[in-house]
This record gives structure tokens, C-alpha cells and sequence, in this order.
């Protein structure tokens, strides 16, 4: 299928805008034309590249985020297709997706603190047996290297992404895949690691862990709340 854009604009030479959102506006443009339609399979990625003058990996992270948003969908064997949902809603959120900012730090973290405060009343009522089996790997293996004043910062991570599992809410858990490593090494990478502070924490999480092990949600939330005092001070003091 041969394909070409209204705007032959070269995407190395404009500096107001990055890559990506060139590549998704003239994705727009060929479905406002309707060369691409909803439901149409995408071109071969080298032949798109060329047609629209942009590398080969530069297009692969534009659909990369075209994905992430639902806008396309990737198919075994069959390529990558145009989700079929109407010309109309598609130029809408792509035109939304290039308005969007990237997100502050302050908003990351509070985004945190509302996903992991449900994820973890919902994994008080619905963890099981396996899942209070991850959560305690976790917090032994934070716990063995905090008491020697070392860094943990994938443990820590590890922690409370098994808290988030264990909630059994797939999408908060996908979020919270996203957001929470930048978060974490932030503030390991402004702390210094001091035994005594690591000691406090492990007792923190142990009493998440104990409030989960009872299925009392309300205590549960209470214990990640004093756990996360740092960052509720960082957000709204």
C-alpha cells in the first residue's frame, strides 16, 4: 500500500517537537485522509519508515505509545492494525495523546500514593496463601541487606510491587509497574542509607505485612500511611 502525508515535513529538523509526536501527528493525518482506516493493518515497519522519513526505531517507539493508549494493537502473525473505533474518537485522542505533558514528579508520586493505598485494602481482603508467601521473600530479602546499611532499592521496589499484586487488580498493578521504579530511586538516590532509619522501615513494612496476614484492610492502609509519611510531607506540605 503506498501512502503519502500532506506534510513532508523532516522530522530531524524540527525542534519543537520530538520524533514521536511527528510520527503519531502524520499517522493522524493518514487517517483523517482515510489512507489508514480503523481495523487497517499497518504497513511493513521498513516500508513505513521510509514513507514517512523517519528511522525504523524511531517509529517503533511512536507505535510503542500509540499502543500504550489503545490506538493500535499488535496481532500474532498478523502485524499491527489500527484499533476499529471510529475516525472521529481516533483524531481525538491522538490529538490528546500530542497535548500531553510529561508528568511532574509530585504528580508521579501522588498518583503512587492513591494506587498503592487501594492496592493494598484490596490485597487485606484478597490476598491468598502465595501471595503472603511473595510479600514475605520480598521483605526478607529488603530486610538482609537494609540491616547492613546497603542499598535496596529493588528489593524495596520488589515489596511493594508484590503488595500491589496481591490486590489482584491487574490494571493497578500495570500502573504501578510504570510508576513506582522512577519514584523509589529518586528518593534512594537523595538519602543516604543510614541503619537505624533502615531498621524503622523494616519494622513498617512488617506491619503492612501483619495487617494484610489478618485481612484488616483498615489497618492495612493506616500502616502503608505512616510507612509513606515522607511522601505525603513531599507532596502536601
Amino acid at each position: 500500500m503506498s501512502i503519502k502525508t500532506e506534510k513532508e515535513s523532516d522530522v530531524s529538523s524540527n525542534s519543537k517537537k520530538g520524533s514521536e509526536e511527528i510520527i503519531i501527528s502524520k499517522i493522524r493525518e493518514l487517517i483523517v485522509s482515510k489512507q489508514l482506516e480503523p481495523g487497517d493493518k499497518l504497513p511493513a515497519e521498513r516500508v513505513l519508515a521510509e514513507q514517512l522519513g523517519v528511522s525504523r526505531n524511531q517509529l517503533r517507539q511512536a507505535i510503542q505509545r500509540l499502543e500504550f493508549y489503545g490506538l493500535v494493537k499488535k496481532y500474532p502473525q498478523s502485524g499491527t492494525r489500527v484499533s476499529n473505533i471510529g475516525v472521529t474518537a481516533l483524531n481525538g485522542m491522538m490529538t490528546d495523546i500530542l497535548q500531553l505533558q510529561e508528568p511532574d514528579f509530585k504528580s508521579l508520586v501522588e498518583t503512587r500514593l492513591i494506587l498503592e493505598t487501594h492496592a493494598v485494602r484490596l490485597a487485606a481482603t484478597r490476598r491468598s496463601d502465595e501471595h503472603l508467601k511473595q510479600i514475605l521473600a520480598a521483605h526478607e530479602a529488603y530486610s538482609e541487606k537494609a540491616v547492613n546499611g546497603l542499598s535496596a532499592v529493588e528489593e524495596d521496589l520488589m515489596f511493594h510491587l508484590k503488595l500491589s499484586e496481591a490486590s489482584g487488580n491487574s490494571v493497578i498493578n500495570s500502573l504501578m509497574l510504570v510508576i513506582t521504579p522512577e519514584i523509589i530511586t529518586h528518593f534512594v538516590a537523595n538519602k543516604v542509607c543510614n541503619k537505624d532509619e533502615n531498621y524503622l522501615l523494616i519494622r513498617e513494612h512488617q506491619a503492612i505485612i501483619d495487617a494484610i496476614v489478618d485481612k484488616d484492610p483498615d489497618r492495612a492502609v493506616a500502616k502503608l500511611e505512616e510507612h509513606f509519611k515522607d511522601l505525603y510531607k513531599y507532596c502536601y506540605d
